[in-house]
């Protein structure tokens, strides 16, 4: 495969040399069941035990007890609000916002057809909630508010401890999904409301099919597998050893290269305003401060993001129009049609993500190559002007839903 320039780490990450050095031998040497009684299985059993702590050392919970391993993100969400509503089975209610990730939007619409009330958050412009709309729908009824931390597709930061303190008031349970987040900035579990915290693997340099879910000791929790007595009797299954390792050798490396993140921020700083200021009609999408440090979503005017894409792609540079789990839809992102941005915006705006591996040549070559492809777009495009009658009644029809 031909070298690339990454900058879709949102998506998924390259799995860090040091964690695939770590998981190797318990594909081939260390095949051992951790759960059985001989020393074989006994060692891997202690590899597991390592791995937990690292994972609950990277988001400060109090205990390794704490960390349910799971397939993946989409796993760990689902497991925290069926374990939030199974613990209470006579509440009804559930609050999330309008633009989380499929793993809990498709899951909270599914549950409504069980008889669940869901009330969905609004944003503003700049994809920022309104923590007077949440006060105003938590009620004695509220099960569970399940929450992301950060947008995967703007990178906007949620105040997440302004939303628990409100949710503990209502003595409802607090879920978060920190997929896009772990790694990227520090958390504290000890010292904060969030009751379950959901994170992934392959979002910070481990391999696809092992994520965890933070449970805080005391929280009332029901398992989503049920069968052996893996996990504290919490997700049945035999163990993914070979991911379980490779997850906390990546949240060991993590923790040491947060000190060094500004390396991101300042690349993700550098491509937003050179491009912002070499390339006319274009905007950031979201909150302009309160953002993950190495997202940038960029709105393109009057062009289709999926033609900017395909041209980058024809220099080598990997970027997204959006969720990677939504990639085939022909709709526009549900996070931009909800911070309602105009349909001349919504339809060519892109998602760069960067990573530690990112480097500044990188980036000077995207600001080398994207400046002929947006004007070679916009030449080409019937919409490249306000006055496109057909462009304002499309507008008009999205901002109506």
């Amino acid at each position: 495969m031909r070298d690339c320039i990454y900058l879709d780490n949102n998506a998924t990450t390259k799995i860090d040399e040091e964690v695939l050095a770590a998981m190797l031998p318990y594909l081939t040497l260390y095949y051992g069941n951790p759960s059985s009684m001989h020393s074989f299985g006994g060692q891997v059993g202690k590899a597991t035990k390592t791995a937990r702590e690292q994972v609950a050392s990277l988001i400060g919970a109090q205990s390794p007890a704490e960390i349910v391993f799971t397939s993946c993100g989409t796993e760990g969400d689902n497991a925290a609000i069926r374990a939030a509503l199974m613990a209470q089975p006579e509440k009804k209610h559930i609050i999330t916002t309008e633009v989380e990730h499929p793993a809990v939007l498709s899951l909270c619409k599914n549950l409504e057809k069980q008889g669940y009330s869901v009330t969905y958050l609004s944003v503003n412009g700049q994809g920022q909630l309104d923590l007077s709309e949440l006060e105003a729908s938590l009620t004695g009824n509220t099960a569970l508010v399940t929450v992301m931390y950060a947008n995967n597709e703007t990178g906007v930061i949620f105040p997440i401890e302004q939303i628990g303190s409100m949710v503990k008031e209502y003595g409802a349970l607090f879920h978060v999904d920190a997929v896009q987040v772990v790694g990227k900035i520090p958390l504290n579990m000890q010292e904060s409301t969030i009751d379950m915290l959901t994170l992934s693997g392959h979002k910070l340099h481990a391999p696809k099919g092992i994520g965890a879910l933070y449970v805080r000791r005391g929280t009332r929790f029901r398992p989503l597998l049920i069968g052996g007595h893996q996990e504290r009797g919490r997700r049945a299954g035999t163990e993914n050893v070979p991911g379980m390792v490779a997850l906390g050798k990546a949240c060991e490396l993590a923790e040491y290269h947060l000190i060094n993140v500004g390396h991101e921020q300042q690349l993700r700083d550098y491509l937003e305003q050179s491009i912002l200021t070499t390339i006319p009609n274009t905007a950031v999408n979201g909150h302009p401060v309160q953002r993950l440090p190495n997202t940038s979503n960029i709105g393109f005017k009057y062009i289709e993001g999926e033609a900017i894409l395909l041209s980058l792609d024809q220099f080598g540079i990997c970027a997204s129009s959006g969720s990677a789990c939504t990639s085939g839809s022909l709709e526009p992102s549900h996070v931009l049609r909800a911070m309602g941005l105009p349909y001349s915006v919504l339809h060519g705006s892109i998602r760069f993500s960067l990573s530690r591996y990112t480097t500044q040549t990188e980036i000077d070559r995207v600001l080398e190559v994207l400046p002929g492809i947006i004007d070679r777009l916009r030449a080409l495009s019937p919409f490249n002007s306000d006055d496109a009658t057909w462009l304002q009644e499309q507008e008009q029809a999205v901002l109506a839903k």
